[in-house]
């Protein structure tokens, strides 16, 4: 994740949570990449981006790391992939993590990448453009060291597309009213905006390709979307008095009927650069 941007979502300056909410936001972006929802979105992502053996791939705003060692196992000993994070924490945790594969972790903004010019085969970018000001700079610096005829592939969310089903009416309107400036990134709409910023940067054979993520239990939903999780501290909330437990008391309930439903469209679009 790459917190270029002062937001006020936890994921936005993960380096400045107290232990408690940078242990909770590490868990999270864990148990997010082990999602079956968030693997079906990946696999659409490796589809479209075509890592191959020997390409040198950049990874940018690449958290944890797991995405660059699955790239890095696609590219083989003879390639490389450059994971690029913002976060001092996230790339510590990377570093802890690693398989011995061909990655190499550095701290940096996904806004001005210390690499030359066409200095990779193609670009990974994961729900990252979200947390940034300046998302147009960063697809920039990004297509400045991707090779032409590079590919660079850009997952992000439209969280304008969250629904829910199943709580009483008008509830969920509610709790999003208070706490959407706390769990959603002011870039609310990154996801449906990319293909448009890639034609607009001039990038050929644009990609767009919508996957709507489907949770039918609350256990599934919370482990995307914090507005579900029980776990994420009540200060965090920033909703009136007992709104917070009515809702999450109104999720239990649908949960335990079957009625349950949330939705929530992460768009996947891929570009070549040109030359």
């Amino acid at each position: 994740m790459e917190p270029a941007q002062k937001d006020r979502t936890p994921f936005s300056d993960i380096d400045a949570l107290s232990a408690q909410m940078s242990e909770i936001v590490l868990d999270a972006i864990v148990a997010m990449g082990r999602h079956p929802e968030i693997q079906r979105v990946r696999r659409v992502a490796f589809d479209s981006l075509r890592p191959a053996t020997g390409q040198r791939l950049l990874d940018a705003g690449s958290g944890t790391g797991e995405v660059a060692r699955l790239l890095a196992a696609r590219v083989g000993a003879s390639g490389e992939v450059v994971a690029v994070d913002h976060s001092t924490s996230l790339t510590a945790a990377a570093l802890t993590r690693h398989d011995g594969s061909n990655v190499r972790y550095m701290l940096g903004d996904v806004r001005a990448l210390d690499l030359p010019d066409n200095a990779v085969d193609g670009v990974w970018c994961e729900r990252v453009l979200q947390h940034v000001e300046g998302a147009d700079q960063a697809i920039a610096e990004m297509i400045r060291v991707t090779r032409p005829g590079g590919r660079l592939c850009l997952v992000d969310t439209d969280w304008d597309s969250l629904g829910f089903d199943g709580m009483p009416a008008g509830l969920g309107d509610a709790v999003l009213a208070h706490v959407r400036s706390h769990f959603i990134p002011r870039q609310q709409d990154m996801g449906r905006t990319l293909r448009r910023r890639l034609v607009a940067a001039g990038l050929s054979r644009v990609s767009p390709t919508p996957v709507t993520c489907l949770f039918t239990t609350p256990a599934s939903a919370a482990v995307v979307l914090p507005m579900v999780n029980p776990r994420v501290p009540a200060e965090s909330w920033a909703t009136p008095p007992g709104l917070r437990d009515e809702w999450l008391a109104s999720i239990d309930a649908a949960g335990a009927s079957g009625t349950f439903l949330a939705v929530l469209t992460i768009w996947v679009v891929a570009g070549t650069v040109p030359g």
